[in-house]
């Protein structure tokens, strides 16, 4: 049974802040369907999220299977299931490949028959077994909403929530999911309660809850719906609801609430808690002498139902020898797979990152032209650098004016080399940090509602980061190599080429870092390009390498800027060449170790998957 007793939540602690839910006390047997109804800003939502654990309440607590949820902590994943009002599956998967990828990811322990069998039984449990191969982004409203329900049966939830699934539907697809949960709901002993604004079905619900600014204004029957508040039409119930106040609305209900709890099935078992009768008494109702016997009958009933209860709470508490054990409430234990390792979930994010990032052809051509164009434009600009660059050797020779001369020529190849190999170094660098904020942006903000639903589920951040951190990381790593070898043989920069490639790698790695952990805090994958790209337009001149910043300035930003430890690493592998020198020759910045800069690059790594897996772990369903 599912119970909420005297649930309160306010936006602020303030007397005067907003109550978005007041004093809400509802219980919901097995087996049960019922209808969270309301105007528009009423709290429905609210209170889906407060039972499924996204929300604390205020004041109150639900409980679940006699269990106190807000001191024994929250249901396990296999126990609920939320179906939010976005979408939760990607376009670029098909139906069968979504609701495969959510079993393996909250269910563990099925070798492939199994997992093909329970996959095949839900797909026809929900109407979607004949378009399994459909993409996802092909399907109407209501298939959509089949497959979010599908992806919420993979662990046959015992509590199902479903969040305003039948809105934006035509009739005849919202006739369809309407039966749909109320099927259901009679399988496994499964609660399903359904957030909606429709009175069209209503001979489905077995009860339906009507809130009004917070205030549960109605519980009970649907039979009984328009008699309580006096209408006889559906349009008429939310205005008849306006016309008197909420709070007035919440004691009637009081007054009236366990009289239509006990002519129901509400109480569950049968059994009314003897507290909850004691104020039907002292309705006007209570006069009439029928009700006095009916009321009479329940408080013995609920009095003998106490009674039998702890009988055998202590007949539990202790064996044939007189020791003591745990009552049997407590000691039964909950009978699942359980959900799968890190490591296993980590593996299928993985894997369907890839197939997602190869069915996305718009993608793959962006990635295809920056991965070509980009190393071609930095050519570009050195193609009429590399006769001073190939005869750069610094020796002068013949007399004092034939020398006087070619210092001062080569005092202005040396400038334009440095500025040319400085350029085409910063260059370099600055376009990889492109590629890293492309890379990144849009990476977890652009599917961040989705990720929410599946942590709700048990996918762990670790494991989501960590999917996100290898996929990326390939990127990067094909990225930097073929711009450092292109540009290189091209170019033909003298030192090191590994340690150059190297540096280029931790750049792009570094912004793909950075850029994957601001996606992580963006409420939308918009916010997040912004920011992104003006992360790596400040790269340039905060680096010192074209214009030096002053000595204070730059202590400060140096530090945090990717480019300039990437531009001075690159540098210093050229340190015993006429290069070096030329470069020096040209800026006011003195360039880092290259070992420093590694350290720093490497710093940046680390501190972009950090705030990633924290941006990731904090919830962000709003």
């Amino acid at each position: 049974m599912l119970e909420l007793q005297r649930v309160s939540l306010q936006l602020g602690d303030q007397p005067e802040d907003q109550l978005l839910l007041a004093e809400v006390s509802t219980r919901f047997p097995k087996k049960h369907f019922a209808a969270i109804l309301g105007p528009s800003g009423c709290g429905k939502s609210t209170l889906l999220k407060v039972i499924a654990g996204l929300r604390e309440p205020t004041l109150g607590h639900v409980e679940w299977d006699g269990r106190n949820l807000s001191d024994e902590g929250d249901m396990d994943p296999h126990e609920i299931g939320y179906v939010p009002q976005f979408s939760i599956a990607y376009d670029l998967l098909t139906v069968w490949e979504s609701v495969e990828s959510a079993l393996r990811l909250r269910v563990r322990g099925l070798d492939l028959d199994a997992q093909e069998a329970r996959l095949e039984k839900i797909l026809g449990e929900v109407g979607l077994d004949e378009i399994s191969d459909r993409e996802v982004r092909v399907l109407s409203g209501g298939q959509k909403r089949r497959l979010a329900m599908a992806l919420e049966m993979v662990s046959s939830p015992h509590l199902l929530l479903c969040d305003e699934v039948t809105s934006g539907l035509d009739p005849k697809a919202e006739d369809e999911i309407a039966k749909l949960m109320h099927a259901l709901s009679r399988r496994d002993d499964r609660i399903v309660l359904s957030v909606t604004h429709s009175l069209r079905h209503l001979a489905l619900y077995d009860s339906i809850v009507v809130l009004y600014q917070g205030h549960v204004a109605y519980h009970g029957p649907a039979q009984f719906l328009y008699h309580y508040f006096g209408v006889e039409k559906p349009e008429e119930l939310f205005p008849r609801l306006a016309q008197r106040k909420p709070e007035d609305w919440h004691r009637s209900w009081q007054k009236h609430r366990n009289t239509y709890y006990a002519e129901s099935k509400l109480d569950g078992d049968g059994a009314t808690d003897a507290a909850e009768l004691e104020d039907v008494t002292d309705r006007p109702a209570a006069e009439d002498e029928a009700a006095k016997k009916r009321i009479e009958k329940l408080l013995k009933k609920a009095q003998n139902d106490e009674d039998a209860a702890m009988k055998e709470e202590n007949e539990d508490d202790e064996d044939d020898d007189g020791e003591k054990r745990p009552a049997r409430k407590k000691r039964k234990a909950v009978e699942h797979e359980g959900t799968p390792s890190a490591l296993a979930q980590f593996a299928v994010l993985l894997a369907r990152r890839w197939k997602i990032f190869f069915r996305d052809r718009g993608g793959l051509w962006l990635q295809f032209a920056l991965l070509v164009g980009f190393p071609i434009l930095v050519v570009i600009f050195a193609l009429d650098g590399l006769p001073q660059i190939k005869n750069l050797n610094g020796v002068v020779s013949g007399n004092f004016l034939e020398q006087m001369k070619n210092e001062l020529v080569q005092k202005q190849e040396l400038s334009r080399t440095g500025s040319l190999v400085s350029g085409l170094v910063m260059f370099q660098v600055i376009l990889l940090a492109l590629m890293g904020s492309n890379n990144a942006a849009r990476e977890i903000a652009g599917e961040r509602l989705i990720f929410e639903k599946e942590k709700f589920s048990g996918v762990r951040p670790s494991a989501y980061v960590a999917s996100k951190a290898v996929f990326l990381g390939v990127l990067v790593l094909v990225q930097s190599v073929w711009m450092g070898v292109f540009v290189n043989v091209i170019v033909q920069f003298q030192g090191s080429l590994a340690t150059q490639i190297l540096l280029l790698t931790l750049v792009n790695g570094s912004l793909t870092s950075v850029c994957l952990g601001l996606s992580s805090l963006m409420k939308t994958a918009e916010q997040a390009s912004l920011v992104s790209v003006y992360l790596v337009g400040f790269q340039l001149p905060l680096s010192g390498a074209v214009l030096a910043l002053p000595k204070a300035l730059s202590m400060l930003t140096q530090p945090f800027i990717a480019s300039y430890w990437g531009w001075s690493g690159f540098i210093q592998t050229m340190r015993d060449t006429r290069f070096y020198e030329a470069v020096l020759s040209v800026t006011q910045t003195t360039p880092a170790q290259v070992p420093l800069c590694v350290w720093w690059l490497g710093c940046h790594v680390l501190l972009g998957l950090i705030i990633a897996y924290t941006g990731c772990k904090n919830s962000r369903w709003e």
